[in-house]
């Protein structure tokens, strides 16, 4: 988390009350739902929410996760990680275990450092590699860099300070480039994300990466949404037959001004499913409609090319939040909140069926339909 030099800031009569009110609080075992809070107490809401940017709930992760059912050796990223909700479910949904005081089984080890998440806020980083260490990873890949700025990854990594802290990671995902000569393309086996959809990128030396960030006439535009940007720098992490999650606000799959970025992602992918998320899911924060976009890269293997082909298509009724974005929650008979087996409470939405706590839910059913179309990864 932090570099060899770092100090605490405090005064002894402070830090002696901090430790004081800490000693007995544990994060191993604990309930999601607390780590969570404390992540977005953490990290500045206003920080993160002026490039729309908002933490995905867990039961959104898990759907996801469900959904593209990564297997143990295949890679996976997170690119606009946050608190690395992906990862770590990535990991939980390899070794089958949630955050626990112990070591992560000796078996699981090489699968574990497989799973990647990249941030450009420092802050956010340093809080999600916590949550990566306590989720039994040992020696984090999460790192602090810019995703879209990729042409600057160079004269980031040469500073010393950032090598101390990053380094390790940072050798295993070079490992992963396509070209050894450039940061723009890598083989990662899988991809989810939920990226920043507010705000618009303005830097021509940024714009100019992207074929997304030119008009019809080739001509490099003032300003491109980041949303749009991270659609195409998405697909660039993933090898010929990987696998996607992206949430997308809404408009992107239905605005007609926005035709010519649905053609260049069926151009280069499959589109597996479109989940239609419940306008309560990212409230408090935002109200913004959002859907998640499930995509399979074109590959003359496992996802050979074709021209028409049917697509999975899911409404979500039930966000699991009310209208002010409080959770809501399954009840037992006597009023209780109802805890699964991990102690966790069980959130009443209808994205998955939480282990058999709840009916089969989107994850399911999509399950049932990829098994009939033969998918490569189901």
């Amino acid at each position: 988390m932090f570099s060899s030099d770092d100090k605490i800031q405090l005064s002894p009569t402070h830090l002696a009350i901090c430790v004081s009110g800490l000693h007995d609080v544990k994060l191993f075992d604990s309930n999601l739902q607390v780590i969570d809070e404390a992540f977005e107490y953490l990290v500045s809401k206003s920080a993160k929410g002026e490039k729309g940017q908002y933490f995905t709930p867990r039961h959104v992760i898990d759907m996801c996760v469900k959904m593209l059912n990564p297997k143990r050796g295949e890679t996976m990223i997170d690119p606009a990680a946050g608190s690395c909700g992906f990862p770590v479910h990535t990991i939980f949904h390899f070794t089958g275990q949630l955050f626990q005081n112990a070591d992560i089984p000796k078996e699981y080890k090489d699968d574990v450092l497989k799973v990647f998440g990249i941030d450009f806020d420092e802050r956010a980083v340093r809080v999600a590699r916590t949550l990566n260490l306590i989720a039994g990873d040992g020696e984090t890949n999460v790192m602090y860099l810019n995703t879209l700025d990729y042409k600057r990854w160079e004269e980031r990594t040469k500073d010393p300070d950032w090598r101390d802290t990053y380094g390790s990671g940072f050798k295993r995902l070079k490992d992963l480039q396509t070209d050894k000569g450039s940061f723009q393309k890598f083989n990662f086996d899988i991809l989810m994300a939920n990226p920043p959809f507010a705000g618009d990128i303005k830097e021509s030396t940024i714009i100019h990466n992207y074929d997304l960030g030119y008009n019809d006439k080739h001509k490099p535009k003032p300003k491109v949404g980041r949303d749009i940007l991270f659609i195409e720098r998405n697909l660039d992490f993933v090898k010929p037959g990987g696998r996607l999650a992206i949430v997308l606000p809404q408009g992107r799959f239905n605005n007609t001004s926005d035709q010519k970025i649905r053609e260049f992602i069926a151009e280069r992918a499959r589109i597996l499913a479109v989940v239609g998320l419940h306008g309560n899911t990212f409230k408090p924060h935002t109200g913004t409609k959002t859907s998640v976009l499930f995509l399979q890269k074109w590959d003359n293997k496992l996802c050979s090319r074709k021209v028409d082909y049917p697509i999975f298509f899911a409404v979500s009724e039930k966000s699991g939040k009310d209208n002010s974005g409080e959770y809501v929650f399954i009840k037992n008979a006597d009023g209780s909140k109802k805890l699964d087996k991990n102690g966790h409470f069980v959130i009443d939405h209808d994205l998955h069926n939480h282990d058999g706590e709840l009916p089969d839910g989107v994850a399911e059913q999509f399950l049932k339909w990829a098994k009939t179309e033969r998918f490569s990864f189901v």
